[in-house]
């Protein structure tokens, strides 16, 4: 995943023509952090885990990102979501850098009282290295806002009351209103511009989405609420269809009884990779990395492809797609709400003031919808695709942010200049 990400980066700086010494500057990680968690599990004997905490770019602000709870989890996944993490704050212009981490376990077989130990033993071995000043984590795949809450008491018992440590938090406990639903609301505000580039509305297309978890849930909720057909969906269980529209209200109720969209009453039973070459004017892969490839790009049917999984398409697979003329809104802009609701969080939680549900949401759709507009200037001035145009757009800033802050002006070519 890293080498994708490097690669993506690579094509902005060659259009840019950054020397390799600036490249080298604005890739390498400020620190990378590994330690060894041993608890004690219910049983009574000891459980081993590792933990990691990449902390990649602090040129635009304190350093931002998720914390990974997944069997998979290692140093190579944390760079590169960490990596992509300064580009995607870049992007919307909001004032942090970078930094993703996790631990390499698996929260279906721990209890409750397990993942506990190991997510506070986590905490006492990383807190000179967090802080609402200097890293300030987040959830991810397997980590929600109970475990958030974990993070903010256990870091507080150091040093004090410290609800900015980190964001996602439950609302009880300093979260903001909107928050759960953010990226999904998100992906939502991307998916309507790029739509009324043509006329066009959510009302007039069909979407398949790959993954039915918090993002993708709560995309598929806000986009059928405003009229568009979910025609397919899939999770862990497999995957569901319907032509004429699968009724999104009623599977979140069987969701919530059952867990998993397997058995919905209310669609035909698919292969849970069939969702991403489903029949559907819009393809939201909402997942883990890597889901599209080289070896089903060729059978996606989707004119766009709204990118809410990090690292869902490998860089040969966004090349066939571009080829063929779909258009691929990044992930670095098209997830990025979750994090833009983040800021809004810490921001609260600094001020010590909440902010109203109505206006989240409206700063959201601010931020969101000027960062698709930018990207999307940039992309049909230079006659570039949008993931490129969006690696550009956020380098510029990030270069930019560390010229004013340290001796490499003499770096920046005259493309970071424009």
């Amino acid at each position: 995943m890293l080498a994708a990400t490097n690669e993506f980066f690579t094509r902005a700086a060659d259009f840019l023509e950054l020397s390799d010494k600036l490249r080298t500057i604005l890739q390498t990680p400020r620190r990378v952090v590994r330690v060894e968690i041993v608890t004690e599990s219910d049983s009574g004997e000891l459980q081993h885990h590792l933990g990691f905490r990449v902390q990649h770019n602090s040129m635009r602000g304190p350093m931002k990102g998720g914390l990974r709870f997944h069997p998979s989890m290692d140093e190579d996944h944390a760079s590169s979501l960490a990596s992509l993490m300064t580009w995607k704050t870049a992007v919307v212009d909001i004032p942090y850098g970078g930094a993703k981490g996790g631990i390499n376990c698996d929260p279906s077989k721990l209890s409750n009282k397990e993942l506990y130990r190991i997510t506070t033993r986590f905490v006492e071995l990383m807190k000179e290295v967090i802080g609402p000043n200097i890293d300030i984590p987040a959830p991810d795949v397997n980590t929600n806002a109970q475990v958030m809450g974990w993070i903010m008491d256990e870091y507080s018992k150091y040093y004090g009351f410290s609800p900015g440590v980190v964001t996602g938090k439950p609302v009880d406990l300093f979260g903001s209103l909107g928050r759960e639903e953010a990226t999904g609301r998100g992906v939502m505000y991307v998916l309507e511009e790029y739509l009324k580039s043509d006329g066009r509305t959510l009302a007039d297309v069909s979407v398949a989405i790959q993954g039915f978890g918090n993002v993708g849930s709560n995309a598929a909720r806000l986009i059928a609420a405003q009229g568009a057909r979910i025609v397919a969906v899939s999770d862990i269980s497999g995957g569901i269809a319907n032509d004429k529209g699968i009724d999104i209200p009623a599977l979140l109720d069987w969701i919530a009884q059952h867990k998993v969209v397997e058995g919905f009453p209310g669609a035909a039973a698919i292969a849970g990779e069939a969702v991403l070459t489903y029949k559907a004017d819009v393809l939201i892969p909402a997942a883990m990395e890597d889901a599209i490839t080289l070896d089903n790009a060729d059978a996606i049917h989707a004119e766009v492809i709204v990118e809410a999984a990090n690292g869902p398409t490998t860089p040969e697979a966004h090349d066939r797609l571009h080829g063929r003329g779909v258009t691929l809104i990044p992930d670095i802009l098209a997830n990025a709400g979750g994090v833009t609701v983040s800021y809004f969080e810490w921001s609260q939680n600094i001020q010590q003031y909440r902010w109203e549900l109505e206006r989240v949401n409206q700063e959201l759709q601010r931020i969101m919808r000027k960062a698709y507009a930018d990207v999307a200037e940039l992309a049909g001035d230079k006659g570039l695709d949008l993931r490129t145009a969006a690696f550009i757009l956020a380098i510029k800033r990030v270069a930019r942010a560390a010229s004013s802050r340290q001796s490499i002006q003499h770096l920046l070519p005259e493309s970071l200049l424009d």
